[in-house]
């Protein structure tokens, strides 16, 4: 039987989906931030990949200051909250806090962070203002986490920003992408809303950009332009049967998770092909819409998952069954998928090896490849000089993220190939400081 109700209507999904991290109030932000040893060169701070002062803004959440503390916050990382919300603290700055060396719990800076950030947001306080124009425009493609980090940025020094948006909403895999468990479409339009309302950048949504044509007009219009488009649709295995009705990308499936809710149909019995964070997000979501039963197989051991261990045991805990050392050579059906055959794997000198003879299926009415995203490759092929390496990631200086094209800088997914969404903040607000020495020294 399966773990969760089939929701039918809004109310059930919210109760299916309610928050991982529930927001603390006021007296349990201060009861766990009185645990925190404010430690010299803090160990959560240096795991923090936005830099941000963990230690000052537990201590301003302490004593009350919960707008000093979201500025704190804010100062180091424009999306703050939804970083507060879905990053994964437990491997980040929270497994490096020194309470774990003593076998204690450590400090929730998640939650915290996003106790601090929700506050200034729910009261509408003008914590930044634009800095005084400069004349100079810069133009962002796609409203991902990096790209509205280096729009903030730029609009602080005083830049005219437009960014050219695919899709209707911003925000990128933080409301497309992830699970609706971790965050809700509120939570994340009401940090887009007030940040875009303090710093007025303008976004125009419905407008990919997919043509040299459209990038020349950009290069004419601006004086630099940020690339931040993320990475595209679920990558094929090229398998047999993975055109057959029932089978789905991760990535779509989710999107189509965060923007319908408890309209999407679930089958009963999920097969999700993966073993990374968006598989889990994938089985998760399936078991919270009522799938009876979800097999989560992984062509290797599960010691070996890209997965985080905490996101498995949560999947686990949702109902998901963990199918290891599986790979899939065929999914099977007529129109429809019925079942994935797969064969068993070893290791065999450090290499993953198919078992000869261990063919077998896993019944099914539904597949989900959790196979990796396809990178943008067909944009960036269109800019002139613009250097990638053998994994399509963009080529950029480490110290600016200028691209081998000086007029082009770039950040998030398009440089690192899918990280998390603090790495997308802080490589926005880094190549926006570069834009600015690149502009100042011309």
């Amino acid at each position: 039987m399966a773990e969760y109700k089939r929701p039918d209507n809004e109310q059930d999904f919210k109760e299916n989906f309610k928050q991982k991290k529930t927001l603390m109030n006021d007296t349990q932000a201060y009861i766990e931030s009185s645990r925190c040893l404010f430690c010299y060169d803090a160990p959560c701070m240096n795991a923090c990949p936005a830099d941000i002062d963990i230690p000052l803004f537990i201590k301003q959440i302490n004593t009350g200051n919960k707008q000093g503390a979201a500025k704190t916050i804010y100062d180091s990382n424009w999306m703050g909250n939804a970083c507060g919300t879905i990053c994964p603290t437990e491997v980040l700055c929270e497994g490096a806090c020194v309470y774990t060396n003593q076998d204690s719990p450590p400090i929730l800076i998640g939650r915290l962070q996003n106790h601090a950030t929700i506050s200034v947001i729910k009261s509408g306080k003008q914590l930044y203002f634009p800095g005084e124009d400069n004349g100079i425009r810069v133009a962002i493609i796609g409203a991902g986490p990096a790209g509205i980090s280096c729009a903030c940025e730029l609009r602080t020094l005083g830049y005219t920003v437009d960014i050219y948006e695919a899709k209707s909403q911003p925000s990128g895999l933080t409301i497309h992408g992830v699970a609706p468990y971790k965050i809700s479409n509120e939570e994340v339009m009401a940090e887009m809303d007030y940040l875009q309302n303090q710093l007025g950048y303008n976004i125009i949504y419905n407008h990919p950009i997919s043509t040299k044509e459209e990038l020349k007009k950009l290069e004419s219009d601006y004086s630099a332009i940020f690339i931040g488009v993320g990475l595209g649709a679920t990558a094929s295995l090229k398998m047999i049967g993975e055109n057959l009705k029932g089978v789905h990308g991760a990535v779509e499936f989710i999107e189509e998770l965060r923007m319908k809710h408890s309209e999407v149909k679930i089958a009963p019995r999920v097969v999700v092909i993966g073993g990374g964070n968006t598989a889990i997000d994938a089985a998760s979501g399936s078991a919270r819409l009522g799938a009876e039963e979800i097999t989560l197989a992984y062509r290797g051991g599960k010691e070996n998952m890209g997965a985080y261990d905490f996101e498995y045991d949560f999947a686990v805990s949702s109902g998901v069954k963990g199918l290891f050392n599986a790979s899939p050579v065929e999914i099977i059906g007529d129109e429809h998928v019925e079942g994935v055959r797969f064969v068993k794997t070893k290791l065999v000198n450090g290499r993953l090896t198919n078992i000869e003879g261990s063919e077998f299926t896993v019944a099914c009415d539904m597949v989900i490849m959790a196979t990796g995203q396809a990178k943008q490759g067909t944009l960036l092929s269109l800019i002139d000089q613009l250097t990638l390496d053998e994994k399509t990631r963009i080529v950029v200086n480490p110290d600016t993220n200028q691209t081998t094209n000086p007029m082009y800088f770039a950040g998030g997914d398009a440089i690192n190939g899918g990280a998390e969404v603090v790495n997308g903040a802080y490589d926005g607000k880094l190549a926006a400081n570069g834009i600015h020495q690149w502009i100042t020294e011309q």
